[in-house]
């Protein structure tokens, strides 16, 4: 990986102060947002809080129109062309579903960044694509099925593997468990677990899953009221007087969900 011109050891992901809107509609005001190095930090709220708009800000597919976003100690701001381009490079996406192009097949997927973003023998990128595939756990016929031959499960792991083919530092899942059964979204979980450890990942997973909050997050953050109210473990989240917050988390989903890690 290339760090020239970025600090490795510095926040990977840092907001200051933003502010997003869409016409009138404010969306987050003076919102501080940080992300640890290799951590995993789920981001939470309420239908409309604008989760998305904040994944889409970090990733810089959104400009916001007031504040600042750094990426290890870069104001991204300041980027130059290629810069830009070596940042987006340390980043992996899983969107809702896979995102996967339906006219590929898992490997030809899977090989999309790679064609666009090196200048590799198209062997060595199909190699490099099988690897991926093994390491989200899919078996090795996988790489030739098209995404309607999948199940659920299978398109979010095909998805996950093209998030990594360039091995980013930064892993942005959206909703990575959503209609998954509970046996598959368990698993994804611990998949997530063992990327991280083997990759030294820093993840940002946008759930409603409360299973996955208690299971794998290192921190929770809260996006209510246009802001991050609090961004700290789960028992320190739990605390936080927020109405949305209590009945979020003191809800019976929720106490099953805590039940079932700590029993």
């Amino acid at each position: 990986m290339d760090w020239t011109g970025f600090d490795p050891k510095a926040m990977p992901v840092e907001a200051r102060g933003i502010v997003t809107q869409f016409g009138n509609n404010v969306i987050h005001d003076n919102l501080e947002f940080r992300m640890a190095s290799e951590e995993i930090i789920g981001l939470v709220g309420g239908s409309g809080s604008g989760k998305s708009v904040l994944l889409n800000t970090l990733l810089g597919l959104k400009n916001p129109e007031g504040g600042k976003v750094y990426y290890y100690g870069r104001d991204r701001s300041t980027l130059s062309k290629e810069e830009r381009a070596s940042m987006k490079n340390k980043m992996g996406v899983l969107f809702q579903g896979g995102a996967l192009f339906s006219s590929l097949t898992v490997r030809e997927n899977i090989m999309v960044p790679l064609r666009e973003h090196t200048d590799l023998s198209v062997p060595l990128m199909r190699e490099l694509a099988d690897m991926k595939v093994h390491m989200v756990g899919l078996p090795a016929q996988a790489t030739n099925l098209y995404p309607s031959d999948l199940s659920g499960g299978m398109r979010k792991r095909a998805g996950l593997a093209r998030s990594l083919a360039l091995d980013p530092t930064l892993l942005f899942l959206d909703e990575p468990t959503a209609g998954l059964d509970p046996i598959g979204a368990s698993a994804f979980d611990e998949l997530i677990l063992g990327l991280r450890e083997a990759m030294n990942l820093t993840v940002l997973m946008v759930t409603h899953d409360l299973d996955s909050l208690y299971r794998i997050c290192d921190r929770v953050a809260v996006l209510v009221d246009k802001q991050i109210a609090i961004a700290d473990s789960l028992p320190n989240v739990m605390q936080h007087p927020h109405p949305w917050i209590q009945e979020y988390f003191g809800g019976p989903r929720s106490r099953a969900a805590m039940s079932a890690q700590t029993g």
